[in-house]
């Protein structure tokens, strides 16, 4: 195992797929940790779960995955759920909830580990106190904003992920030359099957997307995210090679249902019943 330490901070859910009767665990922040722990990097995940059999099934991947359950809270409320159909490669969600992970910041203890660390990532639906703390503190980090683009101030950040467009017509400079504006330093925007761009401030850099036959594109971002920070952040790879090993990290994923390896669990019998409204609604339309 290497010696840099790595700390993901943010979200997890359990993402439950409707038309397979399968569901995996997953979330931005948790997922970047368990793919830095899956390459022999020394990481830590920070986020928390509910008081809830959602939260134990989270859990239980954390601990199987490598990471300590140690660092995930328990807290009184729901875990984060997502609730999807898949068809013909379009994902229709019928629920996303947040659950006690929504807007999480960890206790004090843990904000002393970040302040060690050799790179920090905030997952999606960042904490905005955490951000400027990080910001203030001049702590290496990133943060993945997703189509939220300017949800959180941006003045300082290190690195930033976002979502952008997929459509070859769209121009992204725009967008790249906003972020900048905004205050981030580095921009990295993933466009889907269109490629990844790379924005320092001085040059933009394109990578293409790998082709490959798609199983399911959930978490692949995320593991484009872990890819590149390793490698770019960690290792001082130059960013063609840090895109390019990132985007090839990324179509692996897209190879196999969830955003890490694991074995896809049934739908327990209970979930059903304790979402039945979101069910429902579904029916109605």
């Amino acid at each position: 195992m290497t010696s840099a330490k790595l700390v993901a901070v943010g979200d997890n859910c359990l993402d439950v797929y409707l038309t397979r009767g399968l569901l995996t665990v997953g979330g931005n922040a948790l997922n970047v940790a368990v793919q830095w722990r899956r390459n022999g990097w020394q990481a830590r995940y920070f986020g928390a779960v509910g008081n809830d059999d959602e939260g134990d099934i989270v859990l239980d991947e954390v601990v199987a995955a490598g990471l300590s359950g140690d660092d995930v809270e328990r807290r009184p409320g729901d875990t984060a759920v997502t609730l999807l159909r898949d068809k013909a490669g379009d994902r229709n969600f019928l629920l996303e909830s947040f659950g006690v992970g929504e807007d999480y910041r960890p206790p004090a203890t843990h904000y002393h580990s970040l302040t060690n660390a050799d790179w920090v990532h905030l997952g999606t639906n960042a904490n905005r106190e955490l951000l400027l703390s990080l910001v203030a503190d001049k702590i290496p980090f990133s943060v993945d904003v997703s189509t939220l683009h300017f949800a959180l101030p941006l003045e300082g950040v290190p690195l930033l992920f976002a979502s952008g467009p997929d459509d070859p017509a769209e121009p992204v400079e725009p967008l790249l030359a906003a972020f900048r504006k905004a205050g981030a330093r580095k921009v990295v925007l993933t466009c889907g099957a269109r490629g990844a761009y790379f924005d320092d401030g001085g040059r933009v850099l394109y990578q293409k997307a790998m082709p490959v036959e798609v199983v399911d594109t959930c978490g692949a971002g995320d593991s484009f995210i872990a890819t590149f920070l390793a490698s770019f952040c960690i290792e001082r790879e130059t960013a063609e090679e840090a895109l390019c090993r990132a985007t090839a990290a990324a179509s692996l994923t897209c190879t196999h249902l969830g955003g890490f390896p694991q074995t896809p669990r049934p739908i327990p019998d209970w979930l059903p019943a304790k979402y039945a409204q979101y069910l429902a609604q579904e029916q109605e339309l």
